[in-house]
């Protein structure tokens, strides 16, 4: 690799619309009824996000019985089952759901599915919010399948009834591995209507594949509870990376990584603020890293239009 010292930026990198849209929810419902405004679980899984929106008022529950009878709750871009739904109603909540809308497209799969008396093998991490909003659409009919470690174990009322989805922050090709094994077992197993992992989480994922072979370090802005950016750091290393690292912010690097790096590779997770990457940019550039290019693998456009409750009440104004 080139002993000059060198930055590689990914394009696309950062903020997904589904993240983008989210933000703005509870920003502009903190404008609309001041604070508080009291938002179930993370809005995104991001430290800084979390805490900018906490400083102007957000209150950050982990259920919904947590928030005072009447008043304003948010959902986040993960999604909630619809038990969560009925608890709002039943406390008498205002609610505003900020679920981004691919994740809703999943709820919608796995309710259809399950009405037509599918088995629902899901994809993706035990724990994970939008693993459990999704699973909560359809309890009885949805397995959880973690990894290839977990295919052996799944159990189907019939064979020729069986439909696979999956959580839409995850690794692709893993995704794929654990399909494939699925679909050894299970040869009739249908795939999804059409793609479950997200647009933004692929593409940050290609542009992380072109970047890494030329990279003796990368990098990844994103927190430690955020599936798709820890997806990314596994992506790097698989992909031919020296080493990589996740951070939140640049005062977590390590000054021991750089020893004997020439380029290092930069990116960020989906629910991470550009003004992060650019942090490490210019903590980059300070330390002779001053060189940069970006590596760019797609164009994104997509925006998603603001949860109807906050467009009816622009509408009005």
């Amino acid at each position: 690799m080139s002993a000059t010292k060198r930055v590689l930026l990914a394009k696309p990198r950062g903020y997904c619309a589904g993240v983008d849209r989210a933000v703005v929810a509870v920003e502009k419902a903190l404008e609309a009824h001041g604070a508080p405004v009291y938002v179930r679980k993370e809005i995104v899984h991001n430290k800084h996000v979390v805490q900018t929106l906490r400083d102007r008022g957000a209150i950050f529950v982990d259920e919904a019985d947590q928030v005072p009878e009447g008043a304003l709750v948010v959902f986040s871009a993960h999604g909630v089952a619809p038990t969560v739904h009925a608890q709002a109603a039943e406390r008498g909540l205002r609610t505003i759901d900020a679920t981004c809308p691919l994740v809703t497209k999943v709820h919608h799969e796995a309710k259809r599915f399950a009405k037509d008396d599918y088995d629902i093998l899901l994809v993706g991490h035990h724990g994970h919010e939008e693993v459990e909003g999704t699973a909560g659409e359809a309890p009885d009919h949805v397995q959880l399948v973690e990894s290839t470690e977990d295919v052996a174990a799944v159990v189907v009322r019939d064979p020729d009834k069986v439909v696979w989805l999956s959580q839409t922050t995850l690794s692709v090709d893993e995704t794929m591995d654990t399909v494939r094994q699925l679909r050894e077992r299970f040869p009739s197993l249908q795939d999804p209507p059409s793609d479950d992992i997200c647009y933004a989480t692929q593409n940050r994922q290609v542009a992380v594949k072109a970047m890494a072979p030329h990279c003796d370090l990368v990098l990844v802005v994103g927190s430690q509870n955020s599936s798709n950016s820890k997806r990314l750091v596994e992506v790097a290393l698989s992909a031919g990376a020296g080493a990589s690292y996740l951070i939140d912010v640049a005062g977590e690097i390590d000054e021991a990584w750089l020893d004997g790096v020439g380029t290092v590779g930069l990116t960020s997770g989906a629910s991470v603020p550009e003004l992060l990457v650019q942090g490490v940019v210019s903590y980059l550039g300070e330390r002779g890293w001053a060189d940069v290019e970006e590596i760019t693998t797609a164009e994104e456009t997509l925006t998603f239009s603001l949860p109807r409750e906050l467009r009816t009440r622009r509408s009005r104004a």
